[in-house]
């Protein structure tokens, strides 16, 4: 029977064989038959096949989209995370542990180091922990957890909207919305972790543990980071609170005086504290002239942004810096998607441009600090970024090495660094008569037609809404802003957050300290418009990282996103120098700690501080300590011991035992006294301040 089916198919297949009148006969064919008939099938089903290949139109390259990049993002993140969680739960845990050396408070401690004076920690901006107190129906189950820091990111992606509403303070006021209360996490968990795994305390936390310190000499001092400094006391009683805190220290450890530990923001914000505690109430704490001199031993400040960081201009003019203007070149159009309708860089900047905190860091001491059209302190300063050297160098006391910095970051062709934002490469290099100056009277809002005030479109609203086109158009028109222009600026594209937060900060030059307009509190957080407590026994360190491009000013363009709702500039990441430019992707970097240029964090210990000036009368002795950056050798290191980036230098074992070294007892002199690998001395020099 099987042979008759075989004999039926084998006459549908055409050309295959000639079939004959066999009859019954078929029955005794033999295997043999069996097999020639397989190969003739698979022979004209072969050249079936390819018939029909030869015979389809070949397929056209698809188009590549801006929803196509932003999947395969997704698919990168995704794919990242599940290996990691992978690598995690099934990998040895010998293999994905750190390596773990023995930190200094061991070391020190073998030495016979140990606890002597009490210990403030004060956290800069971003880095404290926020939670939840009160809020609005979409944080519901959210009381009490964490908004921001310590592992809450994973709202972000449950909630992002509701989040971003939360952490948003009042347009008008800087405090709460109605109906949202956030508050700062307390105690040495709100700040010793950002993140789970991330650390930006906990390090220099476990090496204070060793020789001896805990709860009742170690303090964080958590505040608001979100809140202009004043107002961190007016809502939460934050200054008050440090304030009976060091007394109570000083005095339950044996009257020995505070050493306070400031990072980045938390610098200025101490030094606000370091005013309003010696002045009389209600604007001020009410402890007297002398209650710096008997309560605070040293103030140690890490990665200090005293002078204000250009990273705060581009993140209130465009929400984005370096990093993101990298991942919109990636990427482009991913996060202005019109189809997507995240608008993400104008819901970032509505948030941001309620926290008074960050006009805090815009830079302060106009263009005799950071320079005019055509000259800078940093002028001659080249950037080579392929051939750094990272070798460590011993110094001695009071040891001043520039000649190690040429270097380290090497200097090559000329930027105009005091141009904070140039709209157009050109405007960034030309000399200054060649440019249309940029006069505060152009700066005039007008309403038209045209006007992107459209609240059909989007729901994101920025002060950028109110501006008309022709006024946005005005703004670029190849033209270049100093410190000086910028503010003005700043005041016609953000009217409203500047007048809010210009009630609160100041960022010019006192030409008279004694004029009675500076007891204001909007004063205190300017070094260059306060003097300092009179506390002659009193040090003050300048401890910060070296070595690492960091950003100085900006090329901006006009934005190519038309739409309304959406942020007119953004930051040009196709202009780039010539190799070993100081110019890369549409900023122009100098030297510093990857946020904290040098010329910010050095400067007031280096010159505006150094000996009895107009704004340290007692003569408060003053210290540089530079750690020059060493990154980590492989993935096992970690961030690394030897860091000097702005926030994985409180890992560096450098600066953790100057720290402890000063906590047991040693003066500044005794731990080395100036340790300078940059060019702060000459640029100081070139910077003429009358002292």
């Amino acid at each position: 029977m099987a042979s008759v089916l075989r004999f039926r198919k084998l006459c549908y297949v055409e050309s295959a064989v000639k079939c004959t009148s066999v009859g019954y006969e078929s029955f005794e064919i033999d295997e043999k038959l069996d097999e020639k008939e397989e190969d003739v099938l698979s022979a004209n089903n072969f050249a079936l096949e390819i018939n029909k290949k030869r015979k389809q139109p070949k397929r056209q390259p698809k188009e590549w989209r801006c929803l196509d990049s932003c999947c395969w993002i997704i698919g990168y993140l995704c794919t990242t995370w599940w290996l990691l969680l992978f690598c995690y739960h099934c990998l040895p845990v010998t293999l994905l542990r750190v390596p773990e050396l023995p930190g200094p408070g061991v070391r020190l401690k073998r030495e016979g180091l140990t606890a002597l004076h009490p210990v403030v920690l004060v956290p800069g901006i971003v880095t404290g922990g926020l939670e939840l107190w009160e809020g609005r129906p979409c944080a519901d189950g959210l009381f009490r957890k964490r908004l921001w820091g310590g592992g809450s990111f994973t709202q972000i992606f449950k909630r992002p909207l509701c989040l971003l509403e939360h952490l948003s303070l009042h347009y008008e006021t800087g405090l709460d919305p109605q109906g949202i209360r956030v508050r700062a996490v307390p105690g040495l968990v709100g700040a010793d972790y950002f993140a789970p795994g991330y650390f930006v305390w906990a390090v220099l936390i476990e090496n204070l543990a060793k020789i001896g310190y805990e709860g009742k000499n170690l303090h964080m001092a958590a505040y608001d980071w979100r809140l202009s400094f004043q107002n961190t006391e007016i809502r939460d009683h934050a200054l008050t609170r440090l304030k009976s805190k060091i007394e109570l220290m000083y005095i339950s450890n044996g009257y020995k005086k505070v050493v306070a530990v400031p990072h980045s923001m938390g610098v200025i914000y101490f030094l606000h504290f370091l005013k309003w505690v010696e002045t009389p109430p209600p604007m001020g704490g009410g402890g007297g002239p002398g209650w710096c001199a008997k309560h605070i031993k040293a103030v140690m400040n890490i990665g200090p942004a005293f002078l204000g960081v250009p990273k705060a201009v581009s993140n209130l003019f465009s929400a984005e810096g370096k990093d993101v203007s990298y991942i919109r070149a990636m990427a482009p159009g991913v996060f202005d998607s019109e189809i997507l309708g995240l608008q993400t860089f104008e819901r970032v900047m509505r948030m941001a441009r309620t926290w008074d905190s960050i006009v805090s860091l815009l830079p302060k001491g106009g263009e005799v600090i950071w320079g005019n059209m055509d000259r800078s302190p940093e002028e001659g300063h080249v950037c080579d970024f392929s051939k750094k050297s990272h070798s460590k160098t011993s110094l001695t006391t009071n040891n001043v090495n520039n000649s190690d910095v040429k270097r380290g970051f090497l200097v090559k062709d000329l930027a105009n660094y005091g141009r904070i934002i140039s709209f157009g490469k050109p405007a960034s290099v030309l000399h200054s008569s060649k440019l249309p100056t940029a006069d505060s009277k152009e700066f005039s809002r007008t309403s038209t037609s045209e006007n992107f005030n459209n609240f059909s479109c989007g729901e994101a609203w920025t002060e950028y809404d109110e501006m008309s086109r022709q006024s946005i158009q005005n703004v670029a028109a190849d033209k270049a802003y100093t410190t000086t222009t910028l503010l003005d600026l700043l005041r016609f594209v953000a009217p409203k957050m500047m007048r809010r937060a210009e009630a609160h900060f100041s960022h010019g030059i006192a030409e008279n300290l004694d004029d009675p307009k500076y007891n204001h509190y909007k004063y205190w957080s300017n070094p260059l418009e306060t003097k300092l407590s009179d506390a002659p026994d009193m040090e003050i360190y300048c401890m910060y990282g070296v070595g690492i491009p960091t950003e100085r000013s900006y090329v901006y363009k006009l934005s190519p996103n038309s739409r309304c709702k959406s942020i007119p500039y953004q930051i040009d990441n196709s202009v780039h120098g010539e190799d070993g430019s100081c110019l890369k992707g549409g900023v122009y970097f100098a030297d510093g700690d990857e946020s904290v240029p040098v010329l910010s964090a050095g400067f007031m210990c280096a010159k505006g501080w150094r000996g009895r000036t107009r704004f340290n009368p007692s003569g408060i002795a003053t210290y540089i300590r530079e750690y020059r950056h060493k990154p980590p050798t492989s993935l096992m290191e970690g961030r690394g011991i030897e860091s000097g980036s702005h926030v994985d230098i409180m890992g560096n074992f450098a600066l953790i035992e100057d720290i402890m070294r000063v906590a047991a007892g040693a003066t500044g002199d005794e731990i080395g006294g100036d340790q300078i690998h940059s060019d702060i001395i000459k640029m100081s020099e070139r910077i003429n301040l009358g002292l």
